[in-house]
């Protein structure tokens, strides 16, 4: 019989307790919630009364958190200027660890947190969830099997939805680096874990260009307010909150309980009232030319592996559908990989074009392509005794380099940096 994990949840947003918790919770056989913490007693009340979980092991403190080990394993799943700090103490009480990226925004945190690891052992499972969804682990497959011949470069863009990028990185958590950390880590770590991943080998130098261009205060329109509900352009204006929050819900079916519309509260079950009231009142209401963001919305980075393998990567906000798109070239042939159409197209020089339709792969969900059920999947293993997960924290700090190195380029005019001599 399989052996049950108890666990306990540290952050409990659209990550921490929406995404995973609520995917450990449909594993009743395998998984059971049975401590929470976060800042906000909301959010512990409404995820405390969804997992079942006693309300002596609710916290709103992270030292009580933290007194003694309360489960087998658990979820870090906070800010990222957090994450470092708690696993650290996380691995001192025994605990094995599904951590959510990024890391840390600091080289210097990168090296201190694989230092504890090495020191108390247990096992550290980074949140990358696209290595887990189908449709990459089947790109994986294909470049090792050499079907087209030998990879020579990397083709990537990260297109993100218009009202992603106002929703999360101008009016959201992840909207100024100095409080979360920079684009390139928060959105493009899956990107460039990928292409570490896909090359096979460290990166040797990077460089990067990149700005907030547009979510400024001097493209706000004449005459327009700084909170939608206040705005005269609140039913013409794209990013209105009315429009992104109300409209799109509705469009979608006013579910009872859908990101990003759950962010904006706790109230259970969503309904038009209680997010209008979020957007009158609360972050998420305000003009997008009138917050305090500071993350860019476009970025390119250029990168060469030490096996000659050169990539790069586009990262833009102004996209009508969002999703990733991936070509690699290689010696016999190029495939590209369609995140948005869930496919991948195989194209053989002098041979017919073959598509691999990955959506009949998915199981359990289709957040971040099935990356998400995938990854508690993974981590099942790893607590059960398996091999440690393909996304190991010392894999995930070498893409993190590569960010932190990007990132020191951008503020440099682009300049090479080297990530490894």
């Amino acid at each position: 019989m399989a052996k049950r994990f108890t666990v306990a949840i540290i952050g409990c947003g659209s990550r921490g307790a929406e995404a995973y918790g609520r995917l450990m919770a449909e594993e009743r056989d395998k998984f059971e919630i049975v401590a929470l913490c976060d800042i906000n007693e909301d959010k512990l009340r409404k995820y405390g009364e969804i997992f079942g979980v006693n309300r002596q092991n609710l916290f709103s403190e992270e030292d009580k958190f933290f007194e003694k080990r309360l489960a087998d394993a658990i979820v870090i799943a906070t800010m990222d200027g957090d994450h470092v700090r708690q696993c650290e103490r996380a691995l001192q009480l025994g605990y094995d660890i599904l951590l959510e990226k990024p890391v840390t925004a600091s080289e210097e945190e990168c090296e201190r947190l694989l230092c504890a690891h090495k020191k108390y052992g247990g096992k550290v499972v980074v949140c990358h969830v696209l290595r887990y969804a189908p449709a990459y682990v089947r790109m994986k497959e294909l470049l090792d099997s050499g079907e087209c011949g030998k990879l020579i470069m990397i083709d990537s863009i990260e297109q993100v939805c218009y009202w992603h990028q106002a929703h999360s990185f101008v009016r959201g958590n992840w909207r100024n680096s100095k409080e979360s950390s920079p684009m390139i880590l928060q959105k493009c770590c899956h990107d460039l874990d990928l292409l570490q991943y896909y090359a096979g080998d460290r990166c040797e130098a990077v460089s990067s260009m990149g700005d907030l261009s547009y979510f400024r205060r001097e493209n706000q329109p004449q005459g327009a307010a700084d909170r939608c509900t206040d705005c005269k352009y609140v039913d013409s204006c794209i990013y209105s909150a009315k429009n992104i929050y109300i409209g799109l819900w509705k469009s979608v079916g006013s579910p009872a309980n859908c990101w990003p519309y759950s962010v904006l509260t706790t109230e259970y079950p969503l309904t038009e009232q209680n997010l209008q009231k979020a957007i009158e009142t609360g972050p998420y209401g305000r003009c997008v030319y009138a917050c305090d963001n500071d993350v860019v919305d476009h970025q390119i980075v250029e990168m060469r592996f030490f096996n000659g393998i050169k990539a790069n990567l586009r990262m833009t906000a102004f996209t009508a559908g969002g999703g990733r798109i991936m070509k690699f070239y290689c010696t016999e042939g190029q495939i590209e990989l369609d995140e948005g159409a869930n496919k991948i197209t195989v194209r053989k020089f002098n041979r017919p074009e073959t598509t691999i339709d990955c959506e009949a792969l998915i199981e359990g969900g289709h957040n971040h392509g099935g990356g998400d059920g995938g990854l508690i999947k993974e981590f099942y293993k790893v607590l059960s005794g398996a091999e440690d997960a393909p996304t190991r924290l010392e894999d995930s700090v070498e893409s993190h380099l590569i960010a932190i190195r990007a990132e020191e380029s951008r503020l440099a005019g682009g300049e090479l940096r080297q990530v490894h001599k």
